[in-house]
Order: structure tokens, then C-alpha cells, then sequence
């Protein structure tokens, strides 16, 4: 239906207002389209709002859009600040394991919004939150506020985490 209403949207040309559609219909416009009515970075922070779970995790347009994301940001190498994780939005969703260990705790708040994760995205996580260099701290020092704020990342904790984290 999105795929549909994007091709009677943009029947004449990229629409001036494309900002005020569902943002979810940016999910099957590619960011060169896009780049008449705004830059790619703005077309991101939109696409970060969507909901990318629209698109199968293994969709080839779900993955262009995040490699160029990561162009558009002119990410180097596999780590990612906070800013433009924000900008990602969702899409940090499909980062790999290597993207979440080499940014550590950036990343986190947004990945607590994911749905789900793969093994290697888990492992990641779980690398990062036990080693303590985050603004969460160790397991050891966490709170019922610190878990609330890692409440999307709860069913990644494995054991030795969890039996860390006080009473």
C-alpha cells in the first residue's frame, strides 16, 4: 500500500511538502529522489522515525537505506556517536555486532527501542553493558531507574549480567 501511494505521490515530480506524509512512505524512496526537497541528512532523521519493521530486517531496501545512511552521515570505520545515532533513528536497529561494540554506549538508547535482535547483535550488547564504559556503569551499580531506561534491552541480559545487578 506505502509502495503504491508513494508512486501517486510522486506522479509529478517529488512533492515540496513531502516532510507532512506518513513517514513511513519515505522507507521506498531512495534519498537521491529525496535530495530536490531537502538534504539527506534531514531525509534520514524522517526515515529514523518511521517504522522500518514495514520492511523484512533482510529486505533489500531496508539495507540500502542504511548503507547510505552511513554514507550520507560520512561515518568512517564502525563507530557511530550519539548524534547520529539519533539521526538513525530506527535504522540503528540493523547495525551489526561490530558497529555496537565499536560505538559502546551510544548506541544503546536507540537499540532499546528495537524489536529484536540477531545473535551477533545481542552478543554486542551484551559485551557493552558488562563492561561497564557506559553511562549506565557496571551491572553492579545499576538501579530500578537504570533498568527502566534499558527496559528494550532487558531480554538481551544473559545470566552473568543479570546476577550482578543488585537486589
Amino acid at each position: 500500500q506505502l509502495s503504491c501511494l508513494l508512486k501517486m505521490v510522486t506522479l509529478h515530480g517529488i512533492p515540496k511538502d513531502l516532510d507532512s506524509y506518513p513517514k513511513d512512505l519515505l522507507l521506498f524512496l531512495s534519498p537521491s529522489d529525496y535530495a530536490a526537497t531537502g538534504s539527506c541528512s534531514q531525509f534520514f532523521i524522517n526515515v529514523g522515525e518511521a517504522n522500518v519493521d514495514v520492511l523484512p530486517r533482510e529486505a533489500p531496501q531496508r539495507q540500502q537505506l542504511l548503507l547510505e545512511a552511513l554514507a550520507c552521515l560520512k561515518i568512517p570505520g564502525m563507530q557511530i556517536n550519539e548524534e547520529n545515532a539519533e539521526i538513525l533513528g530506527r535504522l540503528v536497529c540493523d547495525l551489526g555486532g561490530e558497529y555496537i561494540r565499536s560505538s559502546g554506549g551510544s548506541l544503546l538508547k536507540d537499540l532499546s527501542h528495537c524489536g529484536s535482535f540477531l545473535p551477533d547483535q545481542e552478543e554486542a550488547i551484551r559485551d557493552v553493558l558488562s563492561s561497564g564504559n557506559t553511562t549506565f556503569g557496571p551491572p553492579a551499580t545499576w538501579s530500578a531507574f537504570t533498568l527502566s531506561e534499558l527496559s528494550g534491552l532487558i531480554p538481551v541480559l544473559d545470566h552473568s549480567i543479570l546476577q550482578q545487578i543488585p537486589k
